[in-house]
């Protein structure tokens, strides 16, 4: 070979192992990594080359919190990751006592307005009550700007032992509050009372921590006054803790009586039975339900339909049936993993089927006519179906109705009435003297003229006529919550226009 060729072929290999050098080093290690699928190995590499290599510093938490959702979403819509704050909301809803003030309030329009003092907390001792109009959270303005709720809560509440100043509007008197915030008893009963001389009502939110005793003292009273029958409402209750479930189970059913049973991969069938010890296994029962009643609440449902200790009435429920354990992590967060799934008695799944479409279940529900017609029910679809069908009734409304309920115009005016006949509501302290004085307040006028005069709506004939009975129901509910009788005068007013109760009640 030539001189000259050789010096070429050298000069080749050079520039060759030059340019090779030059894009290792603008591409970054090339290597090939040993990544397996079944330990979890890549993930781990990848998120480890990010940290190593990445061109810009990498937000960490961000990254994290990301993955991990990720992850989780392709496993089922019920196993999620929550933040530090979400899982502190989460875990207090259902802890059976927060840490706060100790109030309950609505924002009808601009201004937050108490409607609860709850018995026994913070603000109850200091002499707040129901009605007062909240202006300022420490030096913070909250009334007339439209401050959000949300926000209002996180300022009031806050660890045991702080304080907190509210500064709160009672007719024309400003009055400031120094509170210690405390611990604050929550419910999940929310209303228990007698609905003739034999049958007993009773409203049931949540399962928390507190549920089975709270539902052992309430039906305790109840049949104290004479209960043979109760109605239960589980709608829209999401559900929560399987052990409150399975107490309440108990409460009904006799020795031996399956309740539920679970099955997962890694976690053995585990079957739930009674114990016999219940104290209300002589009450005939009705659960009222609908596609909002989920979870703990189904299993309860599924345990009373299949052992043929309850009539369901209302609509097909949500479909959770998932078994869930938390994880905890020391910096705060954690996740709620599906280990398992719960069957009823009879060996029916309660969890729907997974779809892309899985959160629009509920829409797709109405496109369909299910919420109409008991025909376009399936028990394949998940949930638990009731044993009567109550279609929801579309002919109550009208557009008064609905401008009215847009503008919040019933609150408001129940909470412009009790500012001028606070002595009045607050002496009633029971179910007849509270009808007795909004039969003879002359609502319907003066709700009318509040409707007309402050948001300029006023009903046709036409729509009044349809409307009145459903509206003035409404309005007498949300008046009567400011009796002593609190949310038992709500739901027992509310109850004469359910047609899911009376349905329950025609049923016996």
């Amino acid at each position: 070979m030539k001189k000259s060729s050789i010096i070429t072929l050298l000069l080749g290999v050079i520039i060759g192992l030059a340019a090779a050098l030059f894009m290792h080093q603008i591409s970054g290690n090339t290597r090939r990594l040993t990544a397996k699928y079944d330990d979890w190995r890549k993930l781990n590499l990848i998120l480890q080359t990010i940290d190593d290599n990445y061109v810009d510093s990498v937000d960490r938490k961000k990254a994290t919190d990301a993955a991990i959702d990720a992850v989780l979403a392709t496993l089922d819509p019920h196993s999620v990751y929550m933040p530090p704050q979400r899982l502190e909301a989460s875990e207090e809803d259902l802890s059976g006592n927060f840490s706060g003030i100790g109030i309950q309030f609505n924002v009808p329009n601009d201004t937050a307005v108490v409607i609860e003092v709850i018995p026994g907390g913070p603000a109850e001792k200091l002499g707040m009550m129901p009605g007062d109009r909240l202006l300022r959270v420490d030096t913070t303005n909250i009334a007339g700007v439209e401050f959000p709720q949300d926000s209002m809560v996180r300022r009031m509440k806050g660890p045991t032992g702080t304080k907190v100043k509210v500064t709160v509007k009672r007719g024309d008197e400003t009055i400031p509050f120094e509170i210690t915030r405390g611990k604050v008893p929550t419910h999940s009963v929310d209303a228990a009372f007698m609905v003739n001389d034999t049958t007993g009502f009773l409203r049931l939110s949540k399962f928390s921590r507190t549920t089975a005793r709270e539902f052992a003292d309430a039906t305790v009273k109840l049949k104290n006054q004479g209960m043979q029958h109760l109605i239960v409402d589980l709608r829209d209750n999401s559900g929560g803790f399987l052990d409150q479930s399975l107490m309440l189970c108990n409460m009904f059913l006799d020795k031996g009586q399956l309740m539920v049973y679970m099955d997962g991969l890694h976690r053995d069938h585990q079957e739930y039975r009674a114990d016999g010890s219940g104290h209300l296994r002589d009450i005939g029962l009705t659960l009222l339900v609908s596609d909002g009643t989920a979870s703990s609440s189904e299993i309860f449902a599924g345990a009373m339909q299949d052992n043929g200790r309850a009539t369901l009435v209302g609509r097909r429920t949500f479909g959770k049936g998932l078994v869930q354990e938390p994880v905890y992590f020391t910096d705060g967060s954690g996740i709620r993993l599906t280990v398992a799934r719960y069957y009823t008695p009879s060996g029916r799944c309660i969890q729907k089927p997974y779809s892309d479409d899985y959160a629009y279940d509920i829409y797709k529900r109405y496109e369909s006519g299910e919420m109409l017609a008991a025909d376009s029910m399936n028990v394949a679809n998940g949930g638990i179906i009731p044993d009567i069908f109550v279609p929801i009734d579309t002919t109550k409304v009208e557009s008064f109705y609905i401008n009215c309920n847009r503008k919040a115009t019933p609150m408001r005016f129940a909470s412009a009435f009790f500012d001028s006949h606070r002595a009045e509501l607050q002496s009633i302290d029971s179910y007849p003297a509270l009808l007795d004085y909004l039969d003879g307040a002359s609502l319907e006028r003066q709700f009318l003229n509040f409707a007309l005069k402050r948001d300029g709506l006023s009903p046709n004939p036409t729509e009044w006529e349809v409307e009145r009975n459903y509206m003035m129901t409404q309005v007498r509910a949300l008046v009567g919550r400011y009796s002593k009788l609190g949310d038992n005068a709500f739901y027992h007013l509310y109850l004469q226009t359910d047609d899911v109760f009376k349905a329950a009640m025609a049923a016996l």
